[in-house]
């Protein structure tokens, strides 16, 4: 009887919707965004946690523009263990003024990019928007640029807050991606 007593409260005990650890989604991406050209959108959490993101703020007329293919090449060989990068682009610096759908048309043709893009947003510092803001204040810095980059580990934390001049083969970067794979 003992131990069926004993067998009985371990399957309530361990069954009882109260002792279910459920992960709370990471301060960094507790944040609705819209895909780009698009009316759907995502909670970060939601599709995004667990993984290793690299959050980029973009800019088509820029002369670091051409990161688009080198971000696409990361995406690409390495999505499959968990990575992807997240694009915002920005008109923070004045080197992204069309319209959304202009842009997401000016990413497929000319870099067909196939990683997640999202709505045009503000990262600079003075006027960020509330994910660039968490961004920032965790890294130390905010993007001064366009393609500035912030890595985040699979807990959503900041690892890493690359600038503009940092491509994305620069050994530094691909090899902390790699660290967290």
């Amino acid at each position: 009887m003992r131990a069926f007593a004993s067998f009985l409260a371990t399957v309530l005990f361990a069954t009882s919707p109260n002792t279910v650890a459920q992960s709370p989604c990471p301060m960094n991406l507790d944040f609705t965004k819209r895909y780009l050209a698009s009316e759907q959108s995502v909670r970060l959490c939601d599709v995004y946690a667990g993984k290793v993101l690299l959050i980029v703020n973009t800019a088509s007329y820029c002369g670091f523009t051409p990161q688009f293919q080198g971000l696409e090449s990361l995406y690409e060989k390495y999505a499959e263990k968990g990575f992807v990068v997240l694009g915002f682009p920005s008109n923070d610096f004045f080197q992204d003024p069309r319209s959304e759908e202009k842009v997401r048309e000016f990413c497929d043709l000319t870099y067909s990019v196939k990683f997640p893009m999202f709505e045009k947003s503000h990262v600079a510092k003075r006027k960020a928007e509330p994910l660039f803001q968490a961004l920032g204040q965790e890294a130390g810095r905010f993007p001064k640029w366009n393609f500035h980059k912030y890595l985040l580990d699979r807990e959503g934390k900041v690892v890493g807050s690359f600038g503009s001049t940092i491509t994305p083969n620069h050994v530094d970067l691909i090899s902390k991606i790699e660290s967290l794979l």
